[in-house]
């Protein structure tokens, strides 16, 4: 079939549910990952684009949450928690590759099953809507993302230099890793086998 991107919707799984990101979604978005831990490691371009307010959050939200060119989910526990967000983006339908990345939580749900979930969850929408390679990529001095997005299964394929510049100025080389259709069959079996690891563990 011929890829094309999904319509936002709702995606089920056994420890988190993503829905589409909505405005009043922000201020419990803020509370759960506007903090220095998480944009330490390079999100939203490193620490010195940390927004110090709900106010300044809603603000870089807006900038940075490209709602108009990708999927943007919450991701939230089943308990009605927000604990992050990631989006499935940068579609291109002729070559069949979308991206997955704007990635992040909760400190408090790292190294759980909510990180494997939403990415098994992500992965088979955009297979199943005919994308044949999905890519994922780190800030290359982020070992710890790299780590989590290689134990999903993902090949590494290189560095990009100099790919994107930080909010205090300096630049980022990206660690870029990819999923492709040949490869997902072993990959979805593996990523399903460690969340339900984890939900039995929860249960």
């Amino acid at each position: 079939m011929s890829a094309q991107r999904p319509m936002p919707r709702v995606l089920e799984g056994n420890i988190v549910r993503l829905i589409p990101l909505e405005d009043e979604h922000l201020p419990a978005l803020y509370r759960a990952i506007g903090t220095a831990e998480v944009f330490e490691s390079g999100y939203g371009g490193g620490v010195a684009g940390l927004p110090t307010s709900e106010v300044e959050f809603v603000d870089f939200a807006h900038r940075f949450y490209r709602r108009d060119a990708g999927n943007v989910y919450g991701v939230w526990l089943h308990d009605g928690t927000l604990v992050g967000t990631s989006t499935l983006a940068d579609f291109d339908e002729p070559r069949e590759r979308a991206h997955i990345g704007w990635t992040a939580y909760s400190p408090t749900v790292w190294g759980t099953g909510v990180n494997p979930e939403s990415k098994l969850l992500m992965l088979t929408e955009a297979f199943d809507h005919g994308f044949g390679r999905v890519m994922l990529q780190a800030d290359a001095q982020n070992a710890r993302s790299r780590a989590a997005i290689a134990k999903l299964g993902a090949r590494f394929e290189g560095v990009t230099r100099r790919d994107q510049r930080r909010a205090d100025g300096s630049w980022r080389d990206a660690a870029v890793y990819s999923i492709i259709v040949d490869e997902w069959p072993a990959v979805r079996a593996a990523l399903a086998a460690r969340v339900a690891e984890f939900a039995s563990a929860a249960g």
